[in-house]
């Protein structure tokens, strides 16, 4: 069986979980099946890559996106079956179909409904965005989603798929990675103080992952603890600029708090992972939450919320606390989130409890080999309902 893999994201250039999926999925497919990879962004080595096509600079992101995957499509000649990562890829993946008359799977990383704040960042190219999704959905041979929450938002969200054709396979964790690491250097290079608590969140600065709500709940949390934030790609300027100006605030109230404005390469993350006595994740839009993961799998303790798939990753009370959230009472979020993590830095033991709770159960529940042979069985169930 020959695929073509469809993504925006592929190792190097990876910004957020989506990217972590395919580049960890990848290599387990092609333990199993022959996988053509088909990505945005510059040459790589395992993998064609394809520019957004010439005379588009400065166009809206949502075209400069549709004409790389014109050329996907091009490019897909001679493949069994089409698999494509997000919106971004999804056209490519259905023309793919369309020209070549090979089936397309889609697997759902988030869905453009439940995220509006998107058109801050696209404007009108969030109507494109949420177009090209609705059409590849509807005539997708068969969608992954990666949690059975996200499976319930895809039927919600496009109530006239075959609930048979939405399939749930979860996403992996890389436990041989991602371990308790016990150095200390990277927390030195940013100026952490290793023998204080230290509250982390990793992600990037867009309304979906909650980073407001956690920085808003900081002014309650114990003054003894450190809150870092690794914290970068914001989706606008002016998101930018209201977290930078909640930041400060925050900063100029408490001692303690550290804003790490890029992306960390593997090593630095699992470092302050490890290091950290709370994990925050307080998204109010997450259909897994592969960070959480990580997380668990380095000895972690986790604070999440309790949207999209995250329960079904983070065990209430015996790998983390788990806070309830209602956009029409973001206050009690925020006094949730506060008073869980307060909790645990004030029990460091019950949170090293979690965090190796966490780790069992990562290492056992949650691995990209699995998810991989999953994966090619639903290629294969497609295949022969088209032959």
């Amino acid at each position: 069986m020959r695929i073509g893999l469809l993504t925006r994201e592929y190792p190097p250039e990876i910004y957020g979980g989506a990217g972590v999926h395919v580049g960890a999925l990848v290599p387990k497919l092609r333990e199993l099946i022959e996988v053509d990879v088909h990505c945005f962004g510059g040459p790589r080595p395992d993998a064609t890559a394809h520019p957004v096509a010439p005379g588009l600079d400065g166009a809206n992101p949502a075209l400069r996106t549709l004409s790389v995957d014109l050329a996907m499509t091009a490019a897909t000649t001679g493949v069994d079956l089409v698999h494509s990562h997000t919106w971004y890829a999804n056209l490519g993946g259905h023309l793919a179909r369309l020209l070549h008359g090979v089936p397309h799977v889609v697997t759902a990383h988030s869905l453009e409904p439940r995220r509006p704040w998107k058109a801050e960042q696209l404007r009108g190219g969030y109507r494109l965005s949420s177009w090209v999704e609705r059409t590849a959905y509807r005539d997708a041979d068969a969608i992954i989603a990666v949690s059975k929450g996200m499976r319930a938002d895809v039927l919600d969200c496009y109530p006239e798929l075959d609930p048979d054709r939405v399939r749930v396979v979860y996403n992996g964790i890389d436990t041989d990675f991602y371990h308790p690491v016990t150095d200390t250097e990277v927390l030195a290079r940013f100026g952490i103080d290793p023998d204080r608590p230290v509250v982390l969140f990793v992600g990037r600065i867009t309304r979906q992952k909650g980073v407001a709500h956690l920085v808003a709940a900081a002014h309650r949390l114990d003054s003894g603890a450190q809150l870092v934030l690794c914290a970068g790609e914001p989706d606008t300027p002016e998101l930018a600029a209201e977290i930078g100006t909640a930041v400060t605030t925050l900063s100029a109230a408490r001692p303690g708090v550290f804003w790490i404005q890029r992306m960390l390469d593997p090593v630095e993350l699992r470092a302050l992972l490890s290091r950290a006595t709370v994990f925050a994740c307080p998204s109010i839009y997450e259909p897994l939450g592969i960070v959480n993961l990580e997380a668990m799998a380095c000895g972690t303790a986790v604070v999440a919320s309790d949207v999209g798939g995250i329960p079904e990753v983070v065990a209430q009370a015996r790998t983390g606390l788990l806070v309830h959230y209602d956009e029409r009472d973001v206050e009690a979020f925020r006094d949730g989130l506060a008073d869980a993590i307060n909790q645990l830095v004030a029990d460091p033991a019950r949170a090293a409890a979690f965090g190796a709770a966490g780790r069992d159960r990562a290492r056992t529940e949650f691995t990209w080999a699995a998810a991989a042979r999953q994966t090619v069985e639903i290629y294969e169930s497609v295949l022969a309902a088209d032959a």
